[in-house]
């Protein structure tokens, strides 16, 4: 089994920066795709971004140029850098371990 462990999120007012961290543990025999999901109130989880054990990255169209996804292999950790925040990126925001295994999710508020 694999366990992944969020934390960062919190209140930040529009405009602002806020970094996610996720920190993968268990069964991990090799550098698997690490993601972003988020969802927003009343609303199905969507796709923020992913990153490849070789480190290739996809972002959802709305947060491109915003947001940056990295990764640290040696800690098994996957990051979120989350710029320019905006009041519609308010969600709970969850890691994932090759689409498959989910974080408990953390709470993301952006304030107008």
């Amino acid at each position: 089994q694999v366990q992944l462990v969020e934390s960062g999120g919190g209140l930040v007012q529009a405009g602002g920066s806020l970094r996610l961290s996720c920190a993968a543990s268990g069964r991990l025999f090799r550098f698997n795709t690490m993601g972003w999901y988020r969802r927003p109130p009343g609303k199905q989880r969507e796709l923020v971004a992913n990153i490849t054990g070789g480190g290739t990255t996809t972002y959802a169209d709305s947060v491109k140029g915003r947001f940056t996804i990295s990764r640290d292999n040696a800690k098994n950790t996957v990051y979120l850098q989350m710029n320019s925040l905006k009041p519609e990126d308010t969600a709970v925001y969850y890691c994932t371990w090759a689409a498959h295994y989910w974080g408990q999710g953390t709470q993301v508020t952006v304030s107008s």
